[in-house]
């Protein structure tokens, strides 16, 4: 009898699978220490900063959040607004010029019934699209293929960030 789900093997899962669960804010956390290319974040502006989703829907998915731990955007200052969305703008170009993206869903989930992940600090996901990017995979067993690794999307989308 053919079992009713599919075995995908990922074993570079295993380090978040076996990490202990720690109630910190990721973006907090990531943001405080110096080493952006192991944390992948690409980019620090005056009020926010930019960084690769490490369990991304497409490739270059990205986020953009303040520097400040807000759960609102109406807790963010003007000056914080701006340039957080001047970001999500510069960031599509970006993904544009360096992934010949077709468009972009931009999305920011307030609080745990939005679906965010991490409920306590705002943040923007940009996720790249492209036409006809669905393929066989999704239809068929229900699973996305990511052909390339974080690694690689960072050392790209750097050769542009730092162009800001």
């Amino acid at each position: 009898m053919k079992p009713s789900y599919s075995i995908l093997w990922a074993p570079w899962r295993l380090k978040f699978v076996k990490k202990k669960k720690v109630k910190s804010c990721i973006f907090c956390k990531k943001v405080k220490t110096k080493n952006d290319k192991k944390n992948y974040v690409l980019y620090r502006g005056k009020y926010n900063f930019v960084m690769l989703n490490i369990y991304p829907y497409t490739n270059g998915h990205l986020m953009v959040a303040p520097y400040r731990h807000v759960n609102e955007i109406s807790k963010l200052q003007k000056e914080e607004l701006y340039e957080l969305f001047y970001l999500v703008g510069r960031m599509i170009e970006i993904l544009k010029k360096t992934h010949k993206i077709d468009g972009a869903n931009v999305g920011i989930n307030l609080g745990k019934v939005a679906g965010a992940g991490v409920v306590g600090h705002l943040h923007v996901h940009v996720i790249p699209r492209w036409n006809g990017d669905t393929n066989f995979m999704l239809t068929v067993s229900n699973t996305k293929v990511i052909p390339e690794s974080l690694e690689h999307t960072y050392t790209v989308l750097m050769k542009e960030v730092i162009k800001l």
